[in-house]
């Protein structure tokens, strides 16, 4: 009898994964939503509109971008939760929603660890701690040193506290008993805008759009966040380099469905999405171009990398004293 139930468990269990093998073959079937929890014109819009683009061709149905922004990202994540878990509704987003948000918020509208699947990690930001050329250094043990010199005369400016930036000079004052004034900003852009105006003396930028102001003087760019040197910009360090690889606040971004996808339809996806990002005519302008680093790793390495952040993020976080809203 016991026999029996298992045989029939087993057939069972059997005709189910060939059943979303099978649906998985077929996918998507209808059209796509991407939806993008920043607004159009960002760094994030602006990778997932060309992959939207290329896997409408791919798959032969509408893939539409929908940006949903506002609430740090929650607005977007939250619907996404919500959409059927058949895998036409997809979080196209960035590390804050995943490993930053759980500590900054003492309630949040979903858990976006056990809410939403990973599909792949599709690249890394790298971000380059830059300063105002007034400021007489050239790396960051300089930096460390003129600002214990020079108590409180040094600033920089983030996009607000748990962004890239407030993370990594919290955690180097925190490590080096320095003091800097914190001077938060509207987004990565204007704070940009206020380190190359001598507004601020210091923040991190993007590693493309950095590095060029690098190259043409208007910025110092003193350490990368990486696991190696950018080829664009071979003399500059990585913060491992410098000797501060724990205050590195990891970028990326990464594209996620609603909880109880099929695992046969995650695959299937992450692999299309693993051949478009690969493609040279792809790679080129909207990875390599930008200073990322192209990754589309499948969904199992992902969870991993995921749990990875997630512990590595709370240290940041904790370190940088924020306290969840």
């Amino acid at each position: 009898m016991l026999v029996r139930y298992v045989l029939q468990a087993l057939m069972a269990t059997a005709a189910l994964l060939m059943a979303q093998a099978a649906a998985a073959q077929d996918f998507p079937g209808r059209m796509v939503r991407l939806v993008v929890p920043y607004p159009p014109g960002g760094g994030v819009d602006g990778l997932a509109r060309p992959l939207a683009e290329q896997l409408s061709k791919k798959w032969g149905v509408p893939v539409v971008i929908e940006n949903k922004a506002g609430a740090s990202t929650l607005i977007g994540g939250e619907f996404v939760v919500r959409a059927p878990a058949d895998g036409t509704t997809l979080f196209f987003t960035t590390e804050s929603s995943i490993t930053s948000n759980p500590y900054l918020f003492k309630k949040l509208p979903f858990d976006p660890i056990k809410d939403l699947a990973p599909i792949t990690q599709l690249i890394g930001l790298h971000q380059m701690l830059v300063v105002h050329p007034s400021i007489p250094v050239s790396t960051v043990d300089e930096l460390v040193a003129y600002a214990k010199a020079n108590p409180n005369k040094l600033s920089y400016a983030s996009y607000g506290n748990g962004s890239q930036p407030h993370l990594l000079f919290e955690s180097l004052k925190a490590k080096t008993g320095i003091q800097m004034m914190h001077v938060p900003y509207k987004g990565i852009a204007p704070a940009l805008l206020a380190t190359l105006s001598g507004e601020v003396s210091a923040t991190l930028g993007g590693a493309a759009t950095s590095g060029e102001h690098s190259r043409a003087g208007k910025l110092k760019a003193l350490a990368i966040g990486r696991g190696e040197r950018l080829k664009d910009f071979p003399n500059i360090p990585t913060l491992e380099e410098a000797g501060y690889k724990d205050i590195d606040p990891l970028s990326w971004f990464g594209l996620f469905a609603p909880a109880g996808t099929p695992a046969a339809t995650l695959h299937k996806i992450q692999a299309d999405v693993a051949e478009v990002m690969k493609t040279p005519a792809f790679a080129e302008p909207n990875v390599f171009k930008k200073g990322y680093t192209l990754v589309a790793s499948t969904p199992e390495e992902f969870s991993a990398f995921i749990k990875r952040d997630l512990e590595t993020k709370g240290k940041l976080i904790k370190t940088s004293g924020t306290q969840p809203e």
